[in-house]
């Protein structure tokens, strides 16, 4: 009786965790860039004499799925999308040197180019990058930024930072949303890497496929919830025959 109980005690654990990873994406498939994350989980046999039949499921490790989303044709100057594999190197909170494929860019108040979420924008030297003041910038294929002020020539301001991890050494997700490397380094300066400006990255997050995910683990649960009702009255049956034979 208590292999079903610890059986189906993990499996509903799983189907929850699942639904939660499945409900955050759902949540993000307007998000400008962002990675759908994936959940993974392994069965663990539980050790110990007479215990080898009793299998755990567990989380293991998760990633992203590393796909690009739809390109969305903006036609605003500081809009750019990273092709391919490249990412935008930005400065996380931690002051440390992060990636993301979010590419809405706009000046701040201070003058330096920021992402939507307020996240100073690395030049391909890792610094923030500097905007002349009352200035229109323009973004060159290779994240080269331009200003012009007024009726001088236009200035070339810096580079942004696109950096290109590799097949084998993908970046990692943190808590914060943005991705470094496994290493906790800063990458190098890809300056093969291009970006389209004017356009944004979407999200890819598939919504309808996310919602059958969802009814899926949802009925997983359930299902796993009935075999604990079922541990149950099993449990009450044979109390009751014991105290009868008693």
């Amino acid at each position: 009786m208590d292999r079903i109980i610890y059986t189906s005690m993990t499996g509903a654990n799983a189907a929850a965790q699942r639904q939660a990873v499945l409900a955050h994406n759902l949540a993000n498939a307007s998000t400008n860039g962002f990675r759908a994350e994936m959940s993974t989980f392994r069965a663990v046999p539980l050790q110990g004499s007479g215990s080898g039949t009793r299998v755990f499921a567990l989380e293991a490790t998760s990633g992203y799925l590393d796909t690009p989303g739809p390109a969305q044709r903006t036609g605003r100057a500081l809009d750019a999308m990273a092709m391919g594999r490249s990412w935008f190197a930005v400065q996380g909170l931690d002051g440390q040197e992060a990636y993301t494929r979010d590419g809405i860019f706009e000046v701040s108040p201070e003058g330096q180019l920021v992402n939507s979420k307020g996240q100073a924008v690395l030049s391909d030297g890792g610094a923030p990058l500097d905007i002349p003041p009352e200035s229109s910038v323009s973004l060159g294929a290779d994240g080269t930024l331009t200003a012009k002020s007024g009726n001088q020539l236009p200035v070339a301001v810096g580079r942004i930072k696109l950096v290109t991890p590799t097949e084998d050494m993908p970046l990692v997700r943190g808590d914060d949303g943005l991705f470094r490397d496994a290493t906790g380094d800063a990458l190098p300066n890809d300056e093969n890497a291009r970006l389209l400006a004017g356009s944004i990255e979407g999200s890819n997050v598939n919504s309808v496929e996310t919602m059958v995910g969802m009814i899926a683990a949802s009925r997983q649960f359930e299902q796993q919830m009935r075999l604990l009702q079922t541990a149950e009255a099993n449990d009450k049956t044979a109390s009751q025959l014991l105290s009868v034979n008693a």
